[in-house]
């Protein structure tokens, strides 16, 4: 397969690790290395879960280490920006895989807010790596998913008293309710459509973009002046964002694919005419 990006791979890596962490804490097993993961990331993860006091004392070195014992509740925060919902899902996963509880907090901040804060921090962030953040990050959808449904989202500017009660009710509402294995079906549904979905529109969109660069080339053949072949590229793929955009939002996608690009394939013949008899 082609290699991941950098970031990706450290994500992969830690679910890995949280995976076998999780593993151990179920069956009370040591915990082993996960095949794909590199020895660095791994003891970087076991020494966070030594700092944090999460395995046993080791009574001579080399013994193989199992999760400590714990008093109450367990509660493993994953503190990071999960800015896309698969992101978030991945984690919703293992948590139903291990018929464990689930709950997600929401920052939502303003990006004039994020921006000050990143500056004020050590090793500040570049402003438009927090402003494509901004753009890309996808908040909770307790409508469209039901896997979100244990979510608070919340204004960050300041904690206030309110604030820490929903959030103790939020984790105390998820620590009673686990999710179970069970519920697979629904919550595997939900994705396999949304990635067809998302596969229609990416196959549409390339045969949206093979009719504009026809289109294209049999307006230059019409001699048709370079001023108005960038307008009528404009136009064009204004059209294509447009019926890409319908699409997305169609109910029955598939049977919208070969018709619709039959629709647009005519608009865009339209639009080059328009062009072509001036």
């Amino acid at each position: 397969p082609p290699q991941l990006p950098r970031w990706k791979r450290s994500r992969r890596e830690l679910l890995q690790c949280l995976e076998r962490f999780l593993q151990a804490l179920v069956t009370g097993e040591p915990l082993s290395v996960p095949p794909a993961a590199g020895q660095p990331g791994w003891e970087r993860f076991l020494a966070c879960c030594r700092g944090q006091g999460l395995l046993a004392p080791q009574e001579w070195h080399g013994r193989p280490e199992t999760p400590a014992a714990t008093a109450g509740p367990l509660y493993l925060i994953l503190d990071d920006n999960f800015y896309y919902q698969s992101m978030r899902y991945e984690v919703y996963q293992l948590a139903r895989k291990y018929s464990l509880s689930f709950c997600q907090l929401f920052l939502d901040c303003p990006l004039e807010c994020c921006l000050q804060r990143n500056r004020l921090r050590s090793h500040p962030l570049p402003d438009q790596t927090i402003c494509l953040m901004a753009r890309k990050i996808e908040m909770p959808d307790l409508k469209k998913n039901a896997w979100e449904q244990n979510s608070l989202i919340l204004k960050s500017f300041d904690c206030t008293l309110e604030d820490e009660y929903q959030i103790i009710s939020l984790l105390a509402t998820a620590l009673e309710n686990p999710v179970k294995q069970n519920e697979e079906n629904l919550e595997q549904k939900e994705a396999d459509r949304a990635i067809c979905a998302a596969s229609t529109v990416h196959q549409a969109d390339q045969i949206c973009r093979r009719i504009i660069s026809q289109a294209m080339k049999d307006a230059k053949d019409k001699n048709i002046l370079p001023s108005e072949m960038k307008s009528l590229a404009e136009e064009l793929n204004k059209l294509k964002a447009e019926f890409l955009e319908d699409l997305r939002q169609g109910n029955n996608l598939k049977n919208q694919t070969c018709s619709g690009t039959s629709s647009f394939q005519h608009e865009a013949t339209n639009v080059v005419n328009k062009y072509i008899f001036k």
